[in-house]
């Protein structure tokens, strides 16, 4: 083989090796994380003699990631409060210390396996129809946020 040849091989060997990581570039990024909202208006019947408290103004709103999500930290503020305030005041805020449970939907205000209030014994606040509010995660070193407005109860 001569050396022309030869080199004109390993340019050639180069080129689709540069191609094909081009082509499969996304094999070495991290997954996308896909965040959806879903008020449910049907979760906040109950009968009027169970509740305890009168019911929230706002109809609950679900969460749903795609794929599961292991949650160090999740946090629910209002929009217009946290791009105006660096140290806004999160409505309900949630912690792990180191073994959160992957997840891949839970509810405003629920309890969120492998995690805790970030202050002992708060509660989430009521979310009122209207506001629009921000839903932000952390998971795997990654700040993930979403835009929500919940529906007023009928």
């Amino acid at each position: 083989m001569s050396k022309t040849r030869f080199l004109a091989t390993v340019i050639a060997l180069f080129g689709l090796a540069g191609l094909s990581l081009y082509v499969n570039r996304d094999w070495f990024s991290k997954p996308t994380i896909h965040i959806s909202h879903r008020v449910n208006p049907w979760a906040a019947r109950q009968p009027q003699a169970r509740r305890a408290t009168p019911p929230p103004p706002g109809n609950p709103v679900a969460f749903n990631f795609d794929p599961f999500c292991r949650f160090s930290s999740i946090k629910v503020f209002v929009a217009a409060e946290i791009e105006t305030n660096k140290y806004a005041h999160p409505l309900w805020s949630l912690t792990s210390d180191s073994n959160s449970v992957p997840i891949g939907t839970f509810a405003y205000g629920s309890r969120v396996p492998g995690m805790r209030p970030a202050v002992k014994g708060a509660t989430a606040d009521p979310l009122q129809p209207g506001v629009v509010y921000r839903l932000v995660v952390e998971t795997g070193g990654r700040t993930l946020q979403h835009d929500f407005i919940t529906t007023p109860r009928n």
